[in-house]
Formats: C-alpha cells, structure tokens, sequence
C-alpha cells in the first residue's frame, strides 16, 4: 500500500462515516440533508477509486483507465449534488435572498442540467479522443501528455469543480460570519478554506494541462506539480470532512447530554408514571420485566432509546412534562401540611450532597405516592401546597428535576410512611 492509498483511503472512511452517520436522512430527511447525504457518498466512491486496489479491479475489466473515469464522474455527481444542498440551504432559510445565494442556485441550476452532458462528453472523449494511456506512469495527466482530447476531458472537469468551489467558498464563508453557534461557525470556516484550496487546484492543474498540451515538459517539472497539486487535494479534502464534521459533533453532544438526563431522570420518571399511568402520554416499559437480572436495564434501554418519540430531546421534553402532570395529581391526595412536615424533616436530617429543598421536594413525592386518597375523607380534594416548582425553562428545569431524582433514589420508604405517620396526626 502506497502513502497515497493511505491518504485516499483515510479520506474516503471519514466521507465514508458522514454518510452512514446522515443515512436515515435518506428515508425521512429534508431534501437539504439527502442531498448532502449523497455528497458524501458519491465523493467517497471518487476517493476510493483513487486507490489501486479499486484501480486493479476495474483495470482487470480490460479498459485501461477505467478507474480515472468512474473516479472524475463520481466526483461530478458528488459535485452536483453538493450545489443542490448548498441552494436548499438558502431556499430553507427565513432570511432574505442575498445576491450569493441567486448565483449559488443559478448555478446549481446550470451545474444540475449539465451534469449528464458533461459526464456524456467526457465518456466520449476518454474512449475516442485520448491515446492508449502510458502504463509506466502512475498520473493521469502524464500518461496521456500530448493528447488532443487532454484538455476537452480534463477541461470540463475542471470547470464543474471549480465554479462549485467558488461558490461554497462565498456561500460558507458569508455563513461563518452570520451564525452564532461557535462549532458551525468553525465548520462553515474550515470548509471555506477548503473550498478555496479546491480552486487554488483548479487553476495549477488547468495551467498544467494546457502546458502539456502544447509543449513538452520535463520529469521533474511533471513530478513536482503532481506533488503540489495532490498535497492540495488531500488538504482541501480533509479540511472540508473535518468542517463537515464539526456540526454534527455539537449534535452528537447534544445527544450525549439529553440521554445522560434521561438516565437521570428516568427512574423518577417510571416511579411517577406507575402510579398514575393514565395521566402520562406513553407508559413505563414492562416487556422485560419477568426476565431475573437484566430485565430491568432492558426496560429502561427501552424506555430511553426506542420510544417513539421524534427524537431524543423531545423525549427530555415529554419527561420533564409527565412528572410535572403527575405531581399535579398527587397534590389531589397529598395532606396540606406535607410540605411542612418534609421540610421540618429534611432540615434535621445532616446530608451533603443535596440541598434541604431538594431532599424536601424528594420526600414529598415520595411520600404523596403512599397516600390513597384525599387527606381528609368525605371532603373534595383539595391541591396540597406545592412551593417547589422550578418552571418550565430546560435549561433550569432539567438540571432541578436531575437534583430531585437523585435526591429521591436515596429516600427510603419506611422514612416516608413514618412522615406520613407524623402528618396525619395533625388532623387527629
């Protein structure tokens, strides 16, 4: 294996990984997220033909070259279809059309009608038009130097790869300056840059083609454009992975942090939704629950990553909800004075870890989950005081509830029968 499959192959894994990473976005994605999606597969493709193993295996269908043309035709799709996610972005957004993005979807428009032509034209002149290739050079360009179909082929290629370069250039580059996410922002940065390297490329091998074409060049002079020029694409390429990666990283923490505040308020949540099933929007999982050992961790898997919700925060969000309906109904059978008695408890009970009014929220759910009716028979139902209400912002709600449910997890039940006990001597 040469340092330039490594490279290619490196390459190709992390479009590889993007694309399998963006595969639901096929079936039920935007059409901004399928056609990026398709970016990456396609150019993923065009970098794996650039290694000879690929190479070999389309050599051995007996077309000298083969590789170089499903290679330049793969990136054309990819190309073509960067352009289309690029104009959907634009067409998506709220914003005013600025004069970048018209040019962007003209030329999508262009690029997207010429697409086929281009890839016919150049199918044409690699049979007809170029010379049997010179098999003791590993470069395209050299082994064809001289042919007068050299600059038809390579100059449409060019071309389409080029005005794409320069567009993404403006239209990322104007987006850095616009979004507030510091991740995006360093994306949309570094595929800019990348963007820019692609067209700096474009222009040295444009020059270099027409160079051979019209005179002959010396080897050295041959193997230090190739060494320039290929250390250009693999830069521009890794910058625009790594670009493309860093959105999907500030997704992939968001991610982390909605599972990990799952898991943290997920048994609190189950205790809560068994006793009032019929408030709660789905139910605790009992599929598992006969299985000895882990039938327990598979309901909770079950509970936190394959309910149906649309995706992980929106199941925070139902969370968060179900435990504050809940309580609401508790209140209905809780005494009036619980909170009293819950704070009088916890202001006595020494404990570091948690705050009094946390562990006295704790216990009064604990506690309200014992009583089986209203506090004071043949009387209505009458909502117990509840002070502990943290509000419905996430940002202070979520880490509220974390506290409560840990808090929680440490409460015994025989501490809260015996508040219960004191609590209801009050009204003897």
């Amino acid at each position: 294996m040469t340092v330039t499959d490594v490279f290619a192959y490196a390459i190709a894994c992390l479009l590889i990984i993007q694309a399998v990473l963006r595969a639901k976005s096929v079936l039920n994605g935007r059409r901004r997220e399928r056609s990026l999606w398709g970016a990456f597969a396609a150019l993923a493709v065009s970098w794996l033909c650039r290694t000879s193993t690929v190479n070999n295996l389309l050599d051995a269908t007996g077309i000298p070259d083969l590789g170089f043309l499903v290679k330049h035709a793969t990136a054309i799709i990819g190309i073509c279809v960067l352009l289309r996610y690029v104009t959907a972005v634009y067409a998506d957004a709220d914003a005013d059309v600025r004069r970048s993005a018209r040019v962007s979807a003209v030329v999508h428009r262009i690029a997207a009608r010429a697409s086929v032509g281009t890839i016919a034209v150049m199918t044409i002149a690699f049979f007809f038009l170029l010379d049997p290739p010179d098999t003791s050079t590993l470069f395209f360009l050299e082994r064809h130097e001289g042919d007068l179909g050299l600059p038809i082929y390579m100059g449409l290629f060019y071309l389409y790869m080029g005005a794409a370069a320069a567009v993404c250039a403006v239209q990322w580059g104007g987006a850095a300056r616009a979004t507030p996410v510091r991740s995006v922002r360093i994306g949309m940065l570094l595929m800019s840059s990348a963007m820019v390297l692609a067209v700096l490329y474009v222009l040295l091998r444009t020059a270099f083609v027409v160079t051979i074409t019209v005179t002959t060049v010396s080897d050295s002079a041959s193997q230090t454009q190739e060494a320039l020029t290929d250390s250009l694409l693999y830069l521009f390429s890794l910058l625009w992975g790594i670009g493309a990666i860093a959105p999907v990283s500030r997704a992939a923490s968001e991610r982390y942090r909605a599972v990990r505040n799952l898991l943290s308020l997920h048994w609190l949540w189950k205790e809560l939704a068994m006793a009032a099933p019929d408030v709660v929007r789905h139910r605790p999982s009992r599929l598992f629950a006969r299985l000895p050992f882990v039938g327990q961790s598979l309901d909770t898997f079950r509970d936190v990553f394959a309910s149906p919700d649309a995706s992980l925060l929106v199941r925070l969000n139902r969370y968060t909800v179900d435990i504050r309906d809940v309580i609401f109904e508790l209140r209905r059978r809780a005494p009036a004075n619980l909170v009293e008695r819950a704070r009088d408890h916890e202001q006595s009970v020494p404990d570091d870890l948690h705050g009094a009014e946390i562990r006295a929220e704790a216990l009064w759910i604990r506690s309200a989950l014992l009583c089986e009716g209203p506090a004071v028979p043949d009387k209505p139902a009458a909502l117990a005081p509840y002070p502990f209400d943290p509000g419905t912002d996430p940002r202070h709600e979520v880490p509220h509830l974390r506290a409560v449910a840990a808090a929680y997890s440490r409460i015994r039940k025989s501490e809260a029968r015996a508040l219960l006990t004191r609590t209801a001597a009050d009204y003897a």
